[in-house]
């Protein structure tokens, strides 16, 4: 097993562990969900969720959906999105091979929110998926986020860059982007480190000795955790060229 490969086994096994407690962690990816959602107004009928996790992205639509499609690895997140008649929800990594087999495209929105950054290979993901769909509406966390944490361990982020990746999806989408920054709060040390453990933002990656955790610990200088995300909304240009034929 490569180490790309132990990652996302990590990450899987990750939410998988928390599914129970997960909702109660992510405020925040509720909060970034909301926000991708509610700059979408063309009230897309049949959508794709990359990376549905719980429902986030779902929870957020207020119009008619006519199907709803979520695809996520951790079988018990899929568990716990909500289930309809017009609800699909495939337990699958969103860059298997096989995935397109179980799709029925055209999409009238490609969606992921929280979720794009733990691809392996994300423009070979959108080079396939801006092909299924007409629109396409993305939050991902950043190399921003936990930004003191990186700075005072010495460790690089593992998060892409937000410039870089707005450059990419330019080649998949005519697409608007925004760069947001958050911070949330928290009593103590201890509190903000349990919080990125069960939030799933850290994908079970345990980067850190005890000794570095310990430290961080007792010397994080904050009453809060930094978060930087990437917004994009975009029409695909593959769906732009079929238009004009």
């Amino acid at each position: 097993m490569d180490i790309s490969t132990h990652m996302i086994a990590k990450h899987i096994k990750e939410f998988s562990k928390n599914a129970h407690s997960y909702d109660d962690y992510t405020s925040l990816q509720q909060e970034i969900a909301h926000y991708l959602i509610s700059h979408i107004h063309s009230k897309p009928k049949k959508i794709l969720d990359l990376g549905c996790g719980s429902g986030a992205v779902f929870k957020n639509i207020v119009w008619e959906v006519e199907h709803f499609t979520g695809i996520d690895c951790a079988p018990k997140m899929c568990e716990r999105h909500p289930q309809a008649e017009n609800v699909e929800i495939l337990c699958e990594d969103f860059e298997s091979p096989s995935l397109s087999s179980c799709l029925n495209p055209p999409y009238d929105l490609l969606v992921s929110s929280s979720a794009l950054q733990w691809a392996q290979d994300l423009e070979a993901l959108m080079s396939t998926m801006a092909s299924m769909c007409h629109e396409g509406a993305f939050a991902i966390f950043t190399d921003k986020t936990f930004e003191t944490i990186y700075t005072m361990s010495g460790l690089p982020s593992f998060l892409p860059n937000a410039k870089a990746l707005a450059v990419m999806f330019e080649t998949y989408f005519t697409c608007q982007h925004e760069i947001k920054t958050f911070r949330l709060f928290f009593d103590d040390n201890l509190s903000k480190f349990r919080y990125i453990k069960k939030s799933g933002v850290s994908g079970g990656i345990k980067r850190l000795s005890v000794a570095q955790t310990k430290a961080l610990i007792q010397n994080y200088p904050h009453s809060y955790l930094e978060f930087e995300v990437l917004f994009l909304w975009g029409v695909s240009n593959m769906s732009q060229k079929v238009n004009k034929i």
